[in-house]
């Protein structure tokens, strides 16, 4: 997206979600301190806390839907510290989509966007 593009104008203040996780970068007015980490760890805590208190659906045939809590972690843990975003995508027990991503700053796939709450 261009800086000034009249779709970057639009896209700024909106509530829907980008199409592109790293574009959340771009809402400076929607980041929020308590969700903005240095670490890798205090993020994947924060996955994790989201995913166990919002656990994905069961298959009635009691085979698993998802992979493993484990591997989401491991395959987090690995991508943060290369500026990979990282989203997990599951449908609930209520069967609502959730969705939560960690958006990293610097962002490997989009140098150009700066930090909305750059690190103290």
């Amino acid at each position: 997206m261009e800086p000034n593009s009249e779709q970057t104008r639009a896209f700024v203040p909106s509530t829907l979600p980008p199409l592109m996780t790293g574009h959340w970068l771009m809402r400076q007015e929607q980041a929020a301190t308590d969700r903005t980490w240095t670490r890798v760890v205090g993020a994947v805590t924060w996955l994790k806390s989201t995913y166990e208190a919002n656990p994905p659906a069961e298959r009635d045939d009691g085979g698993r839907a998802y992979i493993a809590l484990e591997h989401k972690i491991a395959h987090a843990m690995d991508s943060l510290p290369r500026g990979v975003d990282v989203c997990w995508v599951h449908y609930t027990k209520s069967q609502s989509l959730i969705s939560f991503s960690v958006v990293c700053c610097l962002n490997h796939h989009h140098p150009g966007l700066q930090c909305p709450l750059p690190p103290a």
